[in-house]
């Protein structure tokens, strides 16, 4: 049966994973209507994904539920490097749990516990439908391009086959993409596959192996190893040449596998959650856009696991596409920003794949030789000063210049890298995560004086100014003693290095810097400058493109 419906909305989300339901999440945050189709009516119960790094729970913070994935989650202690024979070649601890963005730098958790979480954050969203029970099947942009986009699916408990018109369509939709499939999108190899068994064990007893990763680091049987949550564990095997997955997963099998990890556990309190065989590719989409048709997470790149960041890929995807996308949608920006989502989202995806590819390599590729090498130099590394900090942070990459990545190096904060979080005081004195207090739009850190170009500049974006003290600087009636600054004010001022104020995107990237400028004067005219080649993107209609135009006016008239 077939029905046809006028319904339009302004974006459909196809397919409710992380990746999906984080999009929908940060665009009602951004007060877009949203509607999600998913053939499933309940989160996939069984695990897959265990790891997000402190970024993206910064990303979660960003959607208002960091508290909660916090109290599901357990920071992960470190990583040893193994041999086959379960020795250890090197150990890398973390100094501290906390990273650059303020939360643990690993985080391990259940991944249908997250999506749950994420389900139930769209509850507190009306603006945002989650239609469950549909199966998508055909996404149709307009020949001609523009909008609107057209999407059919068909209602699996009914039969009955429906179609809906949508502004922009989001293909969150998995590795098997329909919506990839849809704009003639393909995808492109970046090294060679790997099959690897997948086994997930539950277990009430706390196994007796060491609280932390685990890497076998033996080209005959690679593993890992990592403890998931207070009962799960997770082990991955690389298979061999040949070797079917059927061969490892009789129980007794399974067993002897897993033994080095659980001496003295009785075999009736291991009670296997899943096995699953999966194949580990490095992949990305060569084509993430087709108008207003967008590509994000597994549907735009496969990455393999050695470094922990396929599903922290998907929803950087989201949090780096929403804020733009809301813009245009909402009449404050051009069409021509959507171009910047796949230029800085495919060069990064790529690079995060080609490191999890060397990482895999350098850990457990080669033969008896490199195994041997391994041996010799892994134990020498881990010693080195700062060599866990090495190993252990975060391997998020600056985004390269593009549209709204400046290629200025002057000392300053780098266009296209992050800004730091720590807890920066409030205006009651309490202490606060930085993006409490940066609001969801873009913001400008300062420690000078804004001149007239930097105040026309910041009107146009609506962005949010934080002032903060620079305790390099002496203050009035301080007896000639700088005034002694909070920690994480400090630390922010010593980010700033040689800025006066720093410009942040709605992502929380570095948009644009001003030198601070000499006693007694403003700071402002640098940046305005540079922001007349990019304002006239983000700055679309009414007061807005006036602000642009003032911006380019005064920094080419000298402010």
């Amino acid at each position: 049966m077939t029905a046809t419906t006028s319904e339009r909305v302004p974006v459909a989300v196809i397919g409710a994973g992380p990746t999906g339901l984080s999009a929908a999440s940060l665009l009602a945050r951004h007060g877009v209507p949203v509607l999600v189709l998913e053939r499933h009516r309940a989160p996939y119960p069984l695990p897959r994904a265990v790891h997000l790094d402190d970024e993206v729970h910064r990303i979660l913070q960003a959607m208002g539920i960091h508290e909660t994935f916090g109290a599901i989650s357990r920071p992960a202690r470190g990583m040893r490097l193994l041999d086959g024979a379960h020795r250890v070649l090197a150990e890398f601890l973390r100094d501290s749990p906390y990273g650059w963005h303020g939360f643990p730098q690993a985080n391990m958790f259940d991944q249908p516990e997250l999506e749950q979480l994420l389900r139930d954050t769209l509850k507190r969203h009306p603006s945002v439908t989650l239609r469950g029970g549909v199966e998508v099947t055909a996404v149709t942009p307009p020949p001609h391009g523009g909008t609107p986009v057209e999407v059919s699916f068909r209602d699996e408990a009914t039969g009955v086959s429906r179609t809906l018109l949508a502004d922009a369509v989001l293909g969150c939709d998995g590795a098997n993409s329909l919506v990839r499939a849809s704009i003639g999108s393909r995808m492109q190899d970046l090294a060679t596959a790997q099959q690897w068994l997948v086994v997930d064990i539950r277990c009430r007893l706390p196994l007796p192996a060491w609280d932390g990763v685990h890497q076998i680091c033996d080209p005959q049987r690679a593993a890992t190893y990592m403890r998931v949550g207070e009962d799960r564990y997770r082990w991955e095997f690389r298979l061999r040449t040949g070797e079917q997955p059927e061969q490892l997963t009789d129980r007794d099998r399974l067993l002897a596998l897993i033994a080095p990890w659980t001496p003295g556990i009785p075999e009736d309190e291991l009670h296997v959650l899943r096995t699953a065989s999966y194949t580990f590719r490095a992949q990305v989409a060569d084509r993430w856009r087709k108008d207003r048709v967008f590509l994000l997470g597994d549907a735009a790149h496969l990455t393999p696991p050695f470094i922990g960041q396929g599903m922290g890929a998907g929803i950087r995807d989201a949090h780096n596409l929403a804020w733009k996308l809301a813009r245009v949608l909402t009449g404050r920006a051009s069409e021509a920003l959507l171009d910047s989502y796949q230029a800085e989202r495919h060069r990064h995806a790529q690079q995060l794949i080609r490191t999890a590819v060397a990482v895999g390599a350098v850990m457990t590729g080669g033969g008896t030789g490199t195994a041997l090498a391994r041996k010799a130099v892994l134990p020498g590394l881990s010693r080195l000063p700062g060599a866990s900090h090495l190993v252990l942070s975060a391997v998020s990459p600056p985004l390269r210049p593009g549209p709204l990545v400046s290629s200025r190096r002057l000392g300053l904060p780098r266009p296209g890298t992050l800004c730091p979080q720590p807890l920066v005081p409030d205006s009651d004195g309490i202490p606060r995560p930085l993006d409490d207090l940066l609001g969801q739009d873009f913001a400008l850190l300062a420690t000078a004086p804004l001149g007239p170009a930097l105040h026309a500049l910041v009107r146009a974006l609506d962005a949010r100014v934080i002032h903060l003290h620079d305790p390099r600087r002496q203050q009035p009636g301080t007896g000639g003693a700088a005034h002694r600054a909070d920690p994480g004010t400090g630390a922010l001022v010593r980010w700033m290095g040689s800025a006066g104020a720093v410009l942040l995107r709605p992502d929380r990237v570095v948009l644009g810097t001003a030198a601070r400028p000499r006693p007694g004067s403003t700071c402002g005219d640098d940046l305005a400058a540079a922001a007349a080649a990019w304002a006239p993107m983000l700055c679309s209609g009414g007061r807005a493109a006036r602000g642009a135009m003032i911006v380019a006016t005064e920094s080419r008239d000298g402010g």
